[in-house]
Parts: structure tokens; C-alpha cells; sequence
């Protein structure tokens, strides 16, 4: 054994991209770049990868002088999937159809509602809103209907589609009813040798992000399948007896088999493995973060990488051509731009984004093909350059032409690396590659350039050094059972999945670890569990990347081409970047008229107004902009024009947050609204609406009820909170107390025919007190709807302006962007909210632990944050903010404390911010709000404070049910943040009299 160890050292490390299939056979042990690369070789990427795999592997193992015993693993990585969704290209992306078991709900954001038109009319094929869909304590919302399945297979059958994906409700947390899985069966009994995906084998809760995740998975399916069974063949065939892995996104590697079942989890490993293999050729020079450049073919693939060797990662969600979607992905950005870009020289030159790809050498001018690309031209830049024949290209362009083609290369690439700064100073820039010829030596916005020996092959490197990985994410019951006991059992579950899957035990950690609770659900938590190892080179194995042609339920056709004739469509056109400074909104006769651009902006401050809570309003944001595209007009009123006898309404969501990223809102809402009017007559009907808090979704609530056919009503510029809290009695009007209960009437829906009314209540207290009760036993999300009170009432009770103020805070994250100064977007915030005596910047760094429990429906718990430099991603380096700072939580932020570095107990003084001033947290690279469900292990971010609204703080009783005593903390006192600043009110400052 020890022996076997010995020899079977080697990696092989091949990447298979749109234009060159590049390979490498490494020695681990070996930390010298000139001594690890035994051999390496670059082939032209062939319509059947595995002629270019062969080429690749007989080329390197030709000299004899490395024994093909001494392999321990062969790892190949792809660009092919991802380049096919970037390339929109019809002959590798198949036509989807799409079951959702969701019941009433879900069915005012449709799928692919928030993609771009080119993409979405390749793969969106079908769709149908079916019963089904869990609550999430696993009661059911409905039980399937099989006839209702048969119906649609009968419908997708002559639509001739082939792959589709079955979606429910909470089916991730589905451990019982099964209900993907028992769809699944009806349909591929309907429509046999289909593909089937369920949802909840490719991600995670969050229904849009993995209906989304679940559909490219689907449509590149066909493809991939027949793409990663092909990789055998040359392996083989050079006599390898060692086990085939498949590059995956986080620098890990998958087995073949789950390869074939979720190709998605390959989408960025080219990328990744560039930004790994560039860590190891530049070992020694890598000591600050460096942006790399991964320029192959078809796209250039640009991504920071850290000190630490491995890439910034996103934080809670990620996009891919704009479809946005949730599982961990690195921060990197795709430009349509590489060495066989197709370039135009009509009205006015173009380059790309599509691209003669894997047919360069044939295609492209200087070697004879008739397809004009980047590298014909940069051979004419570049006199020193030894590609092809110059003379095929010389007459084809002007001086002009080829300068305007230099100019205009550099401009795409320094604009990509623009917008992955986080602050506006030089970083150094690596370039990788076998397109890295076309980047010039100097780039606007690099402190220097560099372009490593092997770096036309970095991708092969970083596949050979990817190590293995295993993942558990479970729900679990914690009635009977400590969190912590359950944890160990957890952890060692990922453990043993990844020795199985071929790590050395001794090597293996565990790197990722998260318990949390569901809210609402008693003694539920979700436990997400991350090991990696090095792969254990004494295990023999047969190489089998996909052992049978029907895996797992789906079957391909071998008989199949590889591919079909390739149609790509043009990626759709996008508008120039907005000039924020200069966007001016509709302001007409003291009415606000709310377009795309407000809506954005409305929806980024709403977030971080949340405080951690209210729910992401990502969603909402989604279907008031579908409204708004179908011609819904949503106005705004200064709430200091409301007539006296106005009446105005109330109406939003109750619940959980993380129950509203899983079951879309459906008309529960109006629903609501209905039921009240039905109490109080329709001579008590509004004739405005209010926002019950601006923090989170329901900051939108009041607009989406607006744009409404059923209402049609104004919204008036103001809530009843000024940000988010975790109960109704934590409102404005209540702090007044001029009349009380003031919260009823009131009814509440649940959207599936559970309706509550409440004519009358002992106190606001009871109201929350009844509303929590009904609430568990209606799915943990309704929609609500409160009495009309006067417009008097309003001007007197109301925070003043807080959409203006939202829209204000969203502006100051959009111009931080365009200026590149994300690092400072703490301190644009500020400035929009009154500037420094108004709002502070208290902490910068990286979450290093997060700790929940639950508590009558309420998430608890504190999020600790070490001080760290988040402009590098490092927190080994100089910083002000020394130290950690803990941040206690229930549902919303309650205050941000500072702890003492000699480990002693917190003293008051250690209180930087407390409720109910906002403690906000936000994303250190994009500046957007992350929720308390979002709060995580590594995640970079910046913690402010603004000053609460003077309807809070002037009062004993504001105080007492706004600030700590209201979250249950007694040992705290509020302390003010600084002096509040009315928000600027938007229609003051761009109202135009008209008529």
C-alpha cells in the first residue's frame, strides 16, 4: 500500500474550453511551478470534446517519461455549459417546461419574469401553476393532482419538449409527502425518456433562485449528458485506471455521475479554475488581492482573486446572465469577448459577443477561414505575434478600423474590471488564457499586468489541484435532541460523504457550518454542513464518469449528435448605463409617478431600512414591475397634502421571511383588503394607502395594493414605522395612543381560503397576540389589512417621506457603483439620510459567527463580526475597526456592541448604536442590505446606524415600545445615535406644475 501511495501521485488536470482544450500533468507535492508541470499541451477544442481530451492526454503521456500508473486522478473542467447559456445558443440549450406545485400562490411572478427576452424565449417552452406545495411546517397547501399532471405532459408531449422541471413549495424541507418526486414519476410515465429535474436536487429555499437554478440545469441537460460521457472514452483508450472527476463551481470536484445529473454545479468551474491555477503560478508574487483575467475564445471570465489563493465569493445570491439564483458561486463576471470573437466593420465596428469558439483555427482569416476575429486583428496589432498568416488579413481593414478595434478591446476590459472594484484605486491584473493575446500590456485602471509562464493553461492547473468536497443540508427535529448533538452527527455525515467520494480522511475539514432555525416552525432547524479533503491517491477505481445510459431516471439517446446545428442568438441589447446624478423622476402637480428606475432604488432602501428584517423585497420589487410593464400607474403623495377627512388604508404582510422566499405571495393581500370593507362598509373604503413599515417587502406593499386594478389608489409618502419591527404594536399610531385599540378592524388571509376578521379587540397587544396565533395555523405568512384612519390622524401619527427616504438610500448605493466606490457606500448612504450627525459608519468586517434560536415565532439571536480591511477581502491587515462587534437580533437588529479586546464583560459604554435608531448591515461589495436569514460565515459588510424618527424618540412611551425594553431587553438604555434628519421629500424637490 505504501507503495501504491508513492507512485500514484501525479493529477491530471484537463479543461475543455470554447476554443482550446488545455491539459497538465502535476505534481502536488512539487510547490515550484517550473518543477510541479511534468507536461502540458494545448489542443483546438473539437464538436466531440473527447477527440480533444485525447489529444491532450496522448500528446502529454507521448514522451514516455511519465508512467501512466503513477496518475492517482484525472479531473476535466468546462466552459462548454456555461459558455451555451452566455452564447444563448439554441443548439445546445433545449426548451423547458416548468410544473409548479404551488397551489393559490406564486402566480403574479411567473417563471423567467426577471430574465432577459433572448434567454428566456430559448428555454422557457411551457408553464403551468398546478396544486400542490408544502406550508412550511409540512402541513400541505393541496396534494398533488395526477390527472392535472397528465394533462399538462399531454400538452408538453406536443409541444414536442423534452426537459422539464418539477418545482414545489418548500420541497427542499419535503422529506414525507415527496411531492416532486411522485410528479416526476407521473411524468416521465407520460412522456418517457424525458428529463426530469426536481428542484430541490439542484438548490436550496428560496423558490424564484431555484426554479431558476433548476431550469438552465434542465435545458443544458441533453447536452451535458452526452458531453461528460464522452470524457471516458479517452481515457481509457490511454490505458488510465483511475477514477474521472468534473470540475465544480467552489474549486471542488464532482464525481462523473453527478456531473451528468447537475451540470449546473460546472457552470463557472473554467473560471474557477483559471483563478486557482493563477494562485499556483504565481505563488510567490501573490501577495495582495489581483484581479485575473480568464480570456479564452468566447468570453472572458474576469474575478478577484484573494491572497489566500481562492476567489471572493458572492454572497447570498448570485446572477448568470442576468437569471438570478442560490447556491455559492465565485464573484465573477462574463463578458462576451475572446480570441475568436466575431468582428464587423459595418457602420460601426463590433466585437462579439459571439464567437467562431472551437472552430478558431479553421474559421478565423489568418488561418485561411473567412470569419474575421479578435485574433486576426490583434496579429496585426501585435508585429512580434507568430499566429497564423498576416498576409490573409492585412487588406481586409484601414489604420483607423484597427486602431478603433485596439481601442475599443481595452475599453471592454477595463470596464469589466471596473465594475468588480470595490474602491477606485490601480490592482494588479493577471492575465490567463489562451485569448489572453488580445489584451494590450497596459490596461486603464491595473497597477501592473502580468501573464505568468503557463498561463495559457492555468484552467488545466487548477483542475488538477481541486480537491473534494461533500455537502449535507438537511432539516431536522430539535424537540428531543440538542442543536449541538445533532450538529456532530451532521458534520460527521459530511465528513463521510467526502471520504466516499475520494478524499484522504486524514485530510479532510470542515469548512462551512450553519444551523438555522425555522421561523414560526417549533423545533425545526435547517443544518447546512461543508467538508473538502485531497483526494486519497491510494484508492484505485475504474474510470466511470456515467455507468449507464439511463442515470438516475433520465435517459439519452446515443445515437444523438453531440450537437446540433449551432443557432446563437445575439445577447440582447442593453441600454446605456443610467447617469445617476443626472435622473430626474416624474413629478407632475404634487404626484410622483414611480418608473423602473425609482422602483430599483425604493426596493435597495427598503432592504436596508429593514434593519435585518421585513424580508427581502426582491419578490414584491418583481411584480410591481411586472405591473408597472403591463401599465399600472403607481403614484405618490406628500402625506402634508392629504385632506383632513382622507381616508387612509393599510395593508401588507405577516410572517416569516424565510416562508416568503418560498411561497410567493398570491392575492392573499387583497384578498384581506376585501374582507375588511366587508366589516367596516363601504362608506369607510380608503381613498389612500400607507405602508405599514418601509423596512423590507412591505415597504413596496402599499404600492403593489396601489397599481391594482381592484384599488387604484394613491400612496402616501410615509409608514407607520420608519423602518421594520417585529410586531404591530410597535408602530407610530400606537405610540400616540390617542385611541386604542387603534389596529382594528382588522382581517387577515391566507391566500388559500382561510380567511380571519377581527371586528373588534381588547388592545393592539391582543391584536398581535391573536394574529401570531392564527398565523401558525395559516402557513406563517398572511396578508393583512388595517381600518382607515384619517388623513389628520396620518399627518399628525406617520413617519414623514420614508419612500423619498428609501429612494434617497437606494440612489446613494447606485451612485457608489458607478463610481466605483463601494468601499465608501456606507458613507454615501449617510450622506442621503442628513449626513453625519444623522447616521455613523460603526464597524467594518467579516462575519466569524452567527448563533439563532427561536422564541415564540421570533428569530433570536447576535451576529458577531470580526474588524477586518473589507476594501481587500482580508483581515490580517491594518484597520480601524479592531476587534469584534456583536450584534444581537430579534427578526430585526437591535443594537451594535462593541466587545472588549481583553475578553472582559460588555459595559455600557460598549453600546455604539441601539434601537430604536437602525442598525443596518450591508454588503461590503455591492452595498445591498443582507437580511438576519442571510447573515453567514465570511461574508464581507459594513454596519451603520441612523437616527430614528423624532415619532419614536421625543417620548417615554416611544422609547419604551421602540427601543430595547421593546425587544425584551432590560439591561440596556437607549442612548441617541445623533439628531434626525427628516428625509427630503422627493415631490419637494422635482415636483413641475403642469396645466
Amino acid at each position: 500500500m505504501a507503495e501504491s501511495k508513492t507512485l500514484r501521485r501525479l493529477k491530471v488536470g484537463v479543461d475543455v474550453g470554447g476554443t482550446n482544450t488545455d491539459g497538465v500533468v502535476l505534481d502536488p507535492a512539487e510547490t515550484a511551478p517550473d518543477r510541479a508541470i511534468k507536461a502540458w499541451h494545448k489542443t483546438a477544442t473539437t464538436p466531440d470534446p473527447s477527440d480533444g481530451i485525447n489529444d491532450a492526454l496522448q500528446s502529454m503521456f507521448r514522451t514516455g517519461s511519465i508512467d501512466p500508473a503513477s496518475v492517482a486522478s484525472v479531473t476535466i473542467g468546462t466552459t462548454h455549459f456555461v459558455n451555451a447559456v452566455v452564447e444563448a445558443d439554441s443548439s445546445r440549450l433545449s426548451p423547458v417546461a416548468v410544473l409548479r406545485l404551488c397551489g393559490p400562490f406564486s402566480k403574479h411572478v411567473p417563471p423567467c419574469v426577471d430574465w432577459r427576452e433572448g434567454l428566456r424565449s430559448i428555454i422557457l417552452g411551457h408553464y403551468a401553476l398546478l396544486k400542490g406545495g408544502l406550508e412550511v411546517d409540512g402541513d400541505l397547501i393541496s396534494d398533488i393532482d395526477e390527472g392535472e399532471i397528465r394533462e399538462q405532459c399531454a400538452v408538453i408531449r406536443d409541444k414536442g419538449i423534452r426537459s422539464i422541471v418539477i418545482i414545489g413549495v418548500f420541497s427542499p424541507i419535503d422529506t414525507v409527502e415527496r411531492q416532486e418526486e411522485r410528479a416526476a414519476a407521473v411524468v416521465r410515465t407520460e412522456i418517457p425518456g424525458c428529463d426530469v429535474v426536481c428542484s430541490k436536487d439542484v438548490a436550496n429555499l428560496g423558490f424564484l433562485e431555484r426554479e431558476n437554478a433548476a431550469m438552465l440545469n434542465a435545458s443544458i441537460l441533453p447536452f451535458a449528458q452526452q458531453t461528460i460521457r464522452s470524457f471516458r472514452s479517452p481515457v481509457v483508450r490511454l490505458g488510465l485506471r483511475c477514477p474521472i472527476f468534473v470540475a465544480q463551481n467552489d474549486g471542488t470536484v464532482l464525481s462523473g455521475d453527478v456531473a451528468a445529473r447537475l451540470p449546473i454545479r460546472t457552470f463557472s468551474s473554467g473560471p474557477t479554475n483559471s483563478m486557482r491555477g493563477a494562485a499556483f503560478l504565481v505563488q510567490k508574487d501573490l501577495k495582495e488581492d489581483v484581479m485575473v483575467l480568464d480570456i479564452g475564445g468566447t468570453t472572458t471570465d474576469v474575478g478577484l482573486l484573494q491572497a489566500n489563493g481562492f476567489p471572493r465569493q458572492r454572497s447570498a445570491y448570485s446572477e448568470l446572465e442576468g437569471v438570478r439564483i442560490n447556491f455559492p458561486w465565485p464573484d465573477i463576471k462574463s463578458l462576451g469577448l475572446g480570441g475568436g470573437s466575431i468582428v464587423r466593420l459595418e457602420k460601426a465596428l463590433s466585437i462579439g459577443p459571439d464567437s467562431v469558439g472551437h472552430k478558431l483555427s479553421q474559421e478565423a482569416v489568418v488561418f485561411g477561414g473567412d470569419k474575421l476575429t479578435a485574433t486576426d486583428l490583434t496579429v496585426l496589432c501585435d508585429p512580434d505575434l507568430e499566429i497564423g498568416d498576416r498576409s490573409r488579413v492585412q487588406n481586409l481593414i484601414d489604420d483607423g478600423q484597427l486602431s478603433e478595434f485596439a481601442e475599443g478591446i481595452s475599453a471592454k476590459l477595463e470596464r469589466i474590471i471596473d465594475t468588480m472594484k470595490t474602491s477606485p484605486g490601480d490592482v494588479p491584473v493577471i492575465l490567463v488564457g489562451g485569448g489572453a493575446v488580445i489584451a494590450p500590456e497596459r490596461l486603464k485602471g491595473a497597477s501592473y499586468v502580468l501573464k505568468p509562464r503557463w498561463s495559457s493553461v492555468a484552467n488545466a492547473v487548477g483542475a488538477a489541484i481541486a480537491r473534494v468536497s461533500g455537502v449535507v443540508d438537511t432539516v431536522k427535529s430539535t424537540e428531543s435532541r440538542s442543536t449541538a448533538d445533532i450538529l456532530e452527527e451532521v458534520k460527521a455525515d459530511a465528513v463521510n460523504r467526502t471520504i466516499d467520494a475520494g478524499a484522504l480522511d486524514s485530510s479532510v475539514d470542515v469548512v462551512e457550518v450553519d444551523a438555522l432555525p425555522l421561523p414560526y416552525v417549533a423545533n425545526m432547524t435547517r443544518f447546512i454542513v461543508r467538508a473538502v479533503g485531497d483526494f486519497d491517491p491510494s484508492r484505485s477505481s475504474q474510470p466511470s464518469v456515467v455507468a449507464d445510459d439511463v442515470e438516475h431516471g433520465v435517459e439519452t439517446k446515443s445515437d444523438e449528435p453531440l450537437r446540433r446545428e449551432k443557432k446563437t442568438h445575439r445577447v440582447d441589447e442593453q441600454p446605456p448605463p443610467l447617469d445617476v446624478l443626472k435622473y430626474t423622476p416624474k413629478v407632475r402637480n404634487r404626484k410622483w409617478y414611480i418608473s423602473e428606475t425609482d422602483l430599483d432604488w425604493i426596493t435597495t432602501g427598503c432592504y436596508i431600512l429593514g434593519t435585518g428584517g421585513g424580508g427581502s423585497p426582491y419578490s414584491s420589487m418583481i411584480r410591481l414591475r411586472t405591473q408597472l410593464r403591463q401599465g399600472a400607474v403607481v403614484r405618490v403623495v406628500d402625506p402634508r397634502d392629504l385632506p383632513d377627512d382622507a381616508r387612509v388604508g393599510c395593508g401588507g404582510g405577516a410572517g416569516s421571511p424565510t416562508v416568503a422566499i418560498e411561497k410567493l405571495a398570491g392575492d392573499e393581500t387583497l384578498e384581506a383588503q376585501r374582507e375588511l370593507y366587508k366589516m367596516c362598509g363601504d362608506d369607510r373604503a380608503a381613498t389612500h394607502l400607507i405602508a405599514i413599515e418601509i423596512g423590507g417587502a412591505n415597504g413596496l406593499q402599499g404600492l403593489i395594493l396601489g397599481a391594482s386594478d381592484t384599488m387604484d389608489l394613491p400612496v402616501v409618502d410615509a409608514d407607520w414605522m420608519g423602518r421594520a419591527y417585529p410586531t404591530k404594536w410597535q408602530t407610530t399610531p400606537v405610540v400616540f395612543n390617542e385611541r386604542t385599540p387603534i389596529w382594528s378592524p382588522i382581517a387577515i388571509a391566507d391566500g388559500n381560503g382561510n380567511v380571519v376578521a377581527m371586528p373588534k379587540t381588547a388592545s393592539d397587544a391582543h391584536v398581535e397576540k391573536i394574529l401570531r396565533s392564527a398565523l401558525s395555523q395559516m402557513g406563517s405568512v398572511v396578508g393583512t389589512a388595517e381600518a382607515p384612519v384619517t388623513g389628520a390622524e396620518t399627518k399628525r401619527w406617520a413617519v414623514e417621506n420614508t419612500i423619498s427616504q428609501a429612494w434617497r438610500i437606494g440612489r446613494g448605493v447606485a451612485r457608489a457603483r458607478q463610481e466605483h466606490q463601494t468601499d465608501n457606500v456606507a458613507e454615501s448612504i449617510i450622506d442621503e439620510c442628513g449626513g453625519q450627525t444623522a447616521g455613523k459608519v460603526l464597524w467594518k468586517g467579516k462575519i466569524i459567527g452567527v448563533e439563532r434560536t427561536l422564541r415564540t415565532g421570533h428569530a433570536y439571536g447576535e451576529c458577531l463580526i470580526q474588524g477586518a480591511d473589507v476594501s481587500s477581502g482580508r483581515g490580517d491587515v491594518d484597520t480601524p475597526y479592531r476587534g469584534i462587534l456583536k450584534v444581537p437580533f430579534k427578526n430585526e437588529n437591535i443594537a451594535a456592541i462593541k466587545v472588549r479586546e481583553d475578553g472582559g464583560e460588555e459595559r455600557q459604554e460598549d453600546v455604539l448604536a441601539i434601537a430604536p435608531d437602525l442598525v443596518c448591515i450591508i454588503d461590503a461589495q455591492n452595498g445591498e442590505a443582507i437580511g438576519t436569514p442571510e447573515y453567514r460565515y465570511g461574508l464581507l459588510v459594513v454596519v451603520l446606524a441612523l437616527a430614528a424618527s423624532d415619532k419614536w424618540t421625543s417620548t417615554e412611551r416611544g422609547i419604551k415600545l421602540g427601543g430595547p425594553e421593546g425587544f425584551g431587553i432590560q439591561h440596556l438604555k437607549y442612548v441617541p445615535l445623533g439628531r434626525y434628519r427628516p428625509p427630503r421629500s422627493v415631490i419637494d424637490e422635482f415636483d413641475i406644475r403642469v396645466g
